[in-house]
């Protein structure tokens, strides 16, 4: 018994040192909640919100919450999103899925020790070759927006449109994009350019 014990520790140990383990559990876990606990959202442009709060291991130097946990969090907030309001599903059903193609973030306030937050997050919209969302970090403390991240998701193996006419039984106009994430749709577009012409790819090669 107690050899059993010293294994599962090791085991333990090892998965959570050699592995991201929480996030690991937490994203399948956001999955399965939203697919089998929560309501369905009908509607593709709703927000939906994810609760949170700051813990010890998400703290810097600093005593507040690292920029790189807002990405995680973030992350994990957008699974259970598109989980909610079918898209994941859709993208199974077509043979598709999606990766992240870029992300931006904007810091305004300092989430504290133990801080009861919200990430809402919201499709703004999509292209012939991604979605796009946008998470807004909220303290539950006075409703202040703590950080905004904008971020691109790319679709494989089929495109948006095909997606939510799937979801939709019909052709869906895509909504007009903020005037602010063209703006970064162009920079990324740029960068995407020169960064292959620095490669010496050709013009047709894109980003995958």
């Amino acid at each position: 018994m107690l050899g059993l014990l010293v294994a599962v520790l090791a085991l333990a140990l090892a998965y959570f040192a050699l592995l991201d383990g929480w996030y690991l559990v937490r994203v399948p876990w956001a999955v399965l909640r939203a697919r089998l606990l929560q309501p369905r959202v009908r509607d593709l442009l709703a927000e939906q919100s994810y609760a949170g709060r700051v813990l010890p291991s998400d703290l810097d130097l600093l005593l507040h919450m690292n920029n790189a946990r807002y990405l995680r969090e973030a992350d994990v907030a957008r699974a259970a999103h598109l989980t909610r309001c079918g898209v994941l599903g859709a993208l199974r059903a077509l043979g598709a899925h999606t990766v992240l193609a870029a992300s931006c973030a904007r810091y305004r306030r300092s989430l504290r020790l133990l801080e009861p937050f919200e990430v809402r997050t919201r499709l703004l919209g999509w292209d012939d070759r991604a979605f796009y969302l946008e998470a807004r970090f909220i303290s539950l403390r006075d409703g202040f927006v703590c950080a905004l991240l904008r971020s691109r998701q790319h679709v494989l193996g089929t495109s948006p449109e095909r997606v939510v006419q799937h979801l939709c039984k019909r052709r869906v106009e895509p909504p007009e994009l903020p005037e602010d994430l063209q703006h970064w749709i162009a920079y990324n577009e740029a960068s995407s350019q020169l960064l292959r012409a620095e490669s010496g790819l050709s013009d047709i090669v894109k980003d995958q």
